[in-house]
């Protein structure tokens, strides 16, 4: 079996990403993938580099002190150890392009990494949890938003996902029980929506004319409208733990900055 070993100044789960994709490449023989993070000191370096010459293989490494690359670089040439440096190169053809030095400052890729995957895993957990599919797992949501059809449920929710937050929505329809999952939650992290009726009237009809349909049915006909607002209000005031909020004339960007505003100051009360 053929080792590679990844030093880095931080997890080194990001070094390790990138050389099993390049793996991908290569169909024969098995690779052993070995992490060595937290490496931050000259001593550190050479312990690492020490397993590496007693079990030789590949050293790849991702260390932003240049110091530490150094040292590195050096005594694997002195090893007889191939090492490859994945970050030095762009750090430096980076810091050429753009006309300033770079921070150097350990974790910071990882930081990025990290907050990467958040966003992505938030969206395909808004994407299942869209429109009241998987009520199951209401709980695992970071938020839940709930209101009528066309009130910003999805728009809002897809917005909150890119900022990493696990986001689920829930229709209410007069006449139909909200799922029971929504009553078994913590109750904090639940916000109505409301809308005014003639606006939501507007955007409902602009709806089906896109979708070359009626807009004379009940769906767009203003007392449906208002019994339906006035049956999600009246479930809001039996919920006083809910936060309610009017999107009537508020940009997503607007409702989203309020919804996590006032969410954090009901946490942090």
């Amino acid at each position: 079996m053929k080792t590679i070993y990844v030093f880095s100044d931080s997890t080194g789960e990001t070094a390790e990403r990138v050389i099993r994709a390049a793996l991908s490449q290569f169909y024969d023989g098995d690779v052993k993938v070995q992490l060595f993070p937290q490496i931050r000191t000259p001593r550190e370096v050479q312990q690492a580099i020490a397993v590496a010459v007693h079990a030789p293989g590949m050293v790849v490494y991702t260390l932003v002190d240049p110091h530490l690359s150094e040292i590195v670089e050096r005594v694997a040439e002195e090893k007889g150890l191939l090492a490859v440096d994945l970050l030095s190169p762009l750090i430096y053809a980076l810091s050429r392009y753009l006309g300033t030095p770079s921070r150097e400052k350990p974790g910071l890729l990882h930081r990025i990494d990290t907050d990467y995957y958040k966003r992505i895993e938030a969206v395909n957990f808004t994407v299942k949890h869209d429109d009241g599919q998987e009520t199951r797992y209401l709980h695992k949501a970071d938020l839940v938003l709930v209101g009528v059809s066309r009130s910003s449920k999805t728009p809002l929710s897809m917005y909150l996902a890119h900022k990493g937050y696990k986001v689920a929505n829930v229709p209410l329809i007069k006449g139909i029980d909200p799922p029971g999952e929504l009553f078994q939650i913590d109750q904090g992290k639940i916000v109505g929506l409301t809308i005014d009726a003639k606006r939501l009237v507007e955007i409902r009809t602009a709806r089906l004319v896109n979708m070359r349909q009626s807009p004379r049915g009940s769906y767009a006909d203003y007392q449906q409208v208002e019994d339906e607002l006035a049956y999600c209000k009246q479930l809001y005031r039996q919920h006083p733990e809910w936060i309610v909020m009017d999107v009537t004339n508020k940009s997503v960007e607007e409702a989203a900055s309020e919804i996590m505003r006032r969410m954090h100051a009901a946490t942090t009360y």
